[in-house]
């Protein structure tokens, strides 16, 4: 019998990883991922204790996070719960919705600056996006290089690219290779 054995998006057994002066890079493997939209008639609920965002923000309380990726459609997120059927858990909380697993379509990288500074200048060089406007909080799809994605920004030194699995080293091609051009400019 074949000897199976779960990769990452990136196709390693472990997470990806790099450091790049005082940003990091991190392959977030555990991040489940379900999409979760109203139907006609129902009203909008309150997943986990969770109030949805509006379009262009992101919300997190207590291990759930929520992003709008249209009109009545958010992509609800679960740290540490890939391995579970996380979509089971949020249909059994938002009842008349529409829920659907999305885990193993999407790769999550985060991004987080340990000196405070570089991740805007790293968002600059991939995304479209108006970072004085940014902040924590903050939640949009742009495109990135060829690429659509969701940029979030989680804190004030941590953004995370939510992208395609099939483009995943693609999506960590790009970040990467922006990244060691900004610590090639600092050194």
């Amino acid at each position: 019998m074949t000897d199976l054995r779960p990769i990452t998006a990136l196709g390693t057994v472990t997470p990806g990883y790099a450091s790049f002066g005082a940003l990091d890079l991190r392959e977030n493997a555990g991040l489940a991922l379900a999409s979760l939209a109203l139907r006609r008639g129902t009203l909008e609920p309150t997943p986990f204790g969770l109030t949805l965002p509006e379009p262009g923000r992101w919300v997190a309380w207590q291990g759930v996070a929520a992003l709008c990726t249209g009109p009545d459609q958010w992509m609800i997120e679960a740290e540490g719960r890939a391995e579970l059927d996380f979509s089971a858990e949020l249909k059994q909380v938002a009842p008349g919705c529409s829920v659907t697993e999305q885990t193993d379509g999407w790769v999550a990288i985060e991004i987080v600056s340990r000196a405070g500074t570089g991740l805007e200048a790293l968002l600059s060089k991939l995304v479209n996006i108006d970072l004085a406007n940014f902040g924590p909080g903050g939640a949009t799809r742009t495109g990135l290089e060829h690429m659509s994605c969701f940029v979030i920004r989680r804190g004030d030194v941590h953004a995370a690219v939510l992208g395609a699995r099939s483009s995943a080293g693609s999506l960590w091609h790009a970040l990467e290779t922006a990244a060691k051009r900004l610590e090639e400019k600092v050194a």
